[in-house]
């Protein structure tokens, strides 16, 4: 492969505490290397004027699975708005608020991104979401498996079976899915619906199984400690988008007792009951609450104003929103009794006073989180916004008066029950190469993405300095996936294929036996047809590299 050297951009490389130094970079068969000065390289770009980041990795994102087919489809109208197209290698696709698979590739990639994360991948469709986000060129990507709703782990869960069975279990299925983590989703709830349970709070009891969110949280984060995944469980928690769900946010943190764990759209979890409208801003109790949990880390889920969809496996609480929809339309799902799944249209509009006071929490956690490596940058795409929308967000996030702009607009109620306007901070691009490179893949144990040192992947996003930073965002000068150029000025230079992350924890195979008796009574499919192998991962992936992510305490089994 050829040489490229990288010549005098600013560089933002927080991994390597690195802060705006100018510096060269040398690119040679995918990775960064070490350049003589005086050694000719094939390529030489001059970044004079240019701001130099490793490139973006989104750790949550809906890319694949069945409940994002289900919003796609559920909003026709949405995908024929296609994008005027005078580039032979972007082939038809479409979509804005969930685009299809090649076009979400496309703009992420356009964008400066070079790795998508899917975080509710249910195992017995892990090859469904393989496919897809095989299908998504150009970016890396993975998925966590959903777990802590499926009547194997509740019940022996419920039959307090030793810890060591249901760490084994938790193992198998990640090795069987070939998945990069864990996610649970409302922790019991999902399997409390079926049941006619309308809710289940954080020590309330599954009206079936008798167990606590709280008992499915800590066993899962124990459970993935002891297995040594990197990253740690990954939680949308109870009581999702309910008013005072403060409470239950913070007795989810108090549940994990020290253990690693990380808060998903923190936003949608972070409402008090104050005002005359009995909604209210919970931020300031969150963020103490955060500061004395170091073993917490949160993505926010910010809310863009405007149409898109909401698709989660949180059929609870969709199902409660579902004639809230905007175009009115719903649609449920289930797939083998393990968990489920709900759609709904939704459009976020600046007079609507929740809306609102949405957008202005969400602001507020980032604004007031003094630790950047714990908070990563994400809408929830699509439940909050579209990816497309991370421009703007950065300039919200590093212009106050652009941020003030914005909420003159809003409902007027918003500003007497948010602090939003009484917070002058702006981010640095320290802070965003934090939020959107360097804290991700350190969540993700990700040791050679995220950052510019020498050996790391050379997955490289270029931005020709400007002070509108949504602009400067939107379309890198270049984008480098593992040293191919893939974009320049926001147009497609090639569309390699992305490879797969996956961990692959040890565990007692004896486990198997209990999973084939319960796949024989209960499932529609051979327990041994739920496995994943390598070969079959990287056709699934569009014959993508294979890339095993490191267990902490030891190698891959």
């Amino acid at each position: 492969m050829s040489t490229i050297r990288l010549r005098g951009g600013r560089i933002y490389d927080p991994t390597n505490g690195i802060d705006g130094e100018i510096r060269d970079i040398g690119i040679r068969d995918g990775r960064i290397v070490e350049l003589h000065p005086q050694e000719k390289a094939d390529h030489d770009y001059d970044l004079a004027g240019c701001i130099v980041m490793a490139g973006g990795i989104d750790l949550h994102t809906h890319i694949g699975g069945g409940k994002v087919n289900l919003a796609r489809m559920l909003l026709p109208e949405d995908h024929r708005a296609r994008r005027e197209r005078d580039n032979l290698l972007e082939l038809a696709s479409g979509g804005c608020c969930t685009p299809g698979t090649l076009e979400t590739g496309y703009r992420y990639a356009e964008m400066g991104y070079t790795a998508a994360f899917e975080p509710a991948m249910l195992a017995a469709n892990a090859r469904q979401a393989h496919m897809e986000m095989g299908d998504t060129p150009i970016l890396d990507h993975g998925a966590y498996v959903m777990l802590g709703n499926e009547e194997v782990f509740l019940e022996m869960l419920a039959r307090g079976e030793d810890f060591e069975r249901i760490r084994d279990y938790v193992g198998w299925s990640i090795n069987a899915s070939k998945a990069m983590g864990v996610k649970v989703v409302n922790p019991g709830g999902i399997s409390a619906f079926k049941f006619n349970q309308r809710k289940l709070d954080v020590d309330e009891n599954h009206v079936h199984w008798q167990v606590t969110p709280r008992g499915v949280v800590h066993t899962l984060a124990r459970a993935l400690r002891e297995l040594g995944v990197p990253h740690p469980l990954h939680i949308h928690a109870s009581n999702l988008g309910v008013a005072g769900n403060i409470e239950s946010t913070l007795a989810t943190i108090d549940a994990l007792e020290g253990l690693p764990g990380h808060l998903t759209h923190i936003q949608f979890h972070t409402y008090g009951t104050e005002g005359p409208k009995k909604f209210s801003s919970a931020t300031r109790q969150l963020i103490e609450k955060l500061k004395a949990a170091p073993n917490v880390s949160i993505d926010v889920g910010q809310i863009i104003f405007g149409q898109t969809v909401t698709a989660s496996g949180d059929t609870m609480r969709q199902f409660a929103n579902a004639d809230l929809g905007s175009p009115r339309k719903y649609v449920g799902g289930d797939i083998e009794c393990d968990a489920g799944c709900g759609v709904v249209p939704f459009r976020y509009r600046e007079q609507s006073y929740v809306n609102a006071l949405q957008w202005a929490i969400g602001l507020e956690i980032f604004l007031r989180m003094d630790d950047p490596w714990r908070v990563v940058l994400t809408t929830d795409h699509p439940n909050g916004g579209p990816f497309t929308s991370y421009p703007h967000l950065i300039r919200l996030l590093m212009d106050k008066s652009f941020r003030d702009e914005q909420l003159a607009r809003l409902h007027p109620d918003v500003a007497a029950m948010a602090d939003l306007r009484e917070i002058g901070r702006e981010l640095s691009l320290y802070d965003i190469a934090i939020m959107t490179r360097a804290g991700p893949a350190k969540l993700l144990g990700l040791t050679d993405r995220g950052q510019l040192g020498v050996g790391a992947a050379a997955d490289i996003a270029v931005y020709r300095e400007q002070a509108d930073r949504e602009a400067m965002f939107a379309a890198p000068e270049y984008v480098f996936k593992d040293g191919t150029l893939v974009a320049r000025r926001g147009r497609l230079e090639a569309v390699p294929t992305g490879g797969t992350h996956f961990v692959e924890p040890d565990y007692d195979p004896a486990i198997e036996k209990t999973l084939e008796r319960h796949y024989r009574e209960h499932m529609s499919i051979d327990w041994r047809h739920a496995r994943i192998s390598k070969d079959e991962l990287c056709s699934c992936s569009n014959h993508g590299s294979l890339l095993p992510c490191k267990l902490h305490g030891g190698g891959q089994t």
